[in-house]
């Protein structure tokens, strides 16, 4: 079994369940997950988490993103982006230097409200199966962070905008909202993800050119090993005696590495076999004067 993450480059036409059937066929094995949904014509940076990787992807879904997004102003739909049905068409009359001015305004925290073309649920039921039937329901603002917004290109009606968000941020949702400040409207023209976290489009790869490393025997190329997400966290090896404590996810003292090391409660630790092997995350608590497992990723 393949054990590690892979970076795609979702193209347009495609759901993320969709991806993840097709690398189950390439790869040849079930256990794969997405790490959170692109909408079917959004493209860009997808992680994909094969084996025990899958454990990650909870995790993953946390991370911030970055996006580069066309928004069209003078428009109203129904999905907030232009491949739903127009409910409004109103002139864009503010000057390019109220739009910059309007679109900055949105960095930093700012209510958004879920649209209703979402995976969200309600009552155990999709938003987007309520809109699909015609159905409107209340949903709660949440507090959503734009750390940071640029814009590329204004050519008006059209904006560019690269947005990096925190999670949960509809970028459709912020496009009906620069539209809605600029009383005009606006919808998303298009979305490409080009970052989640430490994942960059320059590493993504196509599922057409996943294949083509298959067929050339050069798959485990493009798989990152799971301790590549948390290069940012120190790391110990657990002493050789010790080793079975480690297997079976159990606390672990500081003397029981081979480092002898006490890091500052709270801070993510990686453990690893004496062979190197990559065994899982820890955090040391003052309380129990130990290690405790935070996510295991047992195999090998």
């Amino acid at each position: 079994m393949i054990n590690g993450i892979v970076i795609i480059d979702k193209e347009a036409g495609f759901t993320s369940h969709d991806v993840v059937a097709k690398l189950r066929g390439i790869c040849g094995q079930r256990k794969i997950g997405h790490t959170g949904t692109l909408d079917p014509e959004a493209t860009g940076v997808l992680p994909v988490c094969l084996g025990s990787a899958t454990k990650l992807c909870d995790m993953l879904t946390d991370r911030d993103k970055e996006y580069v997004a066309e928004l069209l102003l003078g428009v109203e739909t129904d999905t907030q982006d232009t491949t739903g049905e127009v409910l409004a068409r109103r002139p864009v009359e503010g000057s390019e230097s109220e739009v910059r001015r309007v679109c900055e305004s949105f960095v930093g925290q700012y209510d958004q409200v879920p649209p209703m073309y979402s995976a969200l649920k309600v009552n155990g039921k999709k938003l987007y199966e309520l809109a699909r039937e015609g159905k409107e329901v209340e949903r709660k603002a949440r507090t959503v962070v734009i750390h940071e917004l640029e814009i590329l290109d204004c050519s008006l009606p059209v904006v560019k905008l690269r947005v990096k968000c925190s999670k949960g941020t509809y970028i459709r949702t912020l496009c009906a909202d620069i539209g809605e400040r600029l009383d005009c409207g606006g919808a998303m023209k298009s979305l490409r993800r080009t970052a989640v976290g430490s994942f960059r489009l320059g590493e993504a790869l196509t599922l057409g050119e996943v294949q083509q490393r298959k067929d050339a025997g050069r798959l485990a190329e493009i798989i990152r090993p799971v301790d590549s997400v948390f290069e940012g966290c120190p790391a110990l090896h657990i002493g050789q005696e010790y080793e079975v404590l480690l297997e079976n996810g159990n606390a672990i003292s500081p003397s029981q590495t081979a480092e002898g090391m006490l890091y500052e409660p709270g801070c993510w630790v990686r453990f690893y076999r004496q062979d190197e092997s990559f065994a899982g995350i820890y955090a040391y608590s003052s309380e129990k004067r130990k290690y405790m497992p935070v996510k295991m990723f047992l195999d090998r």
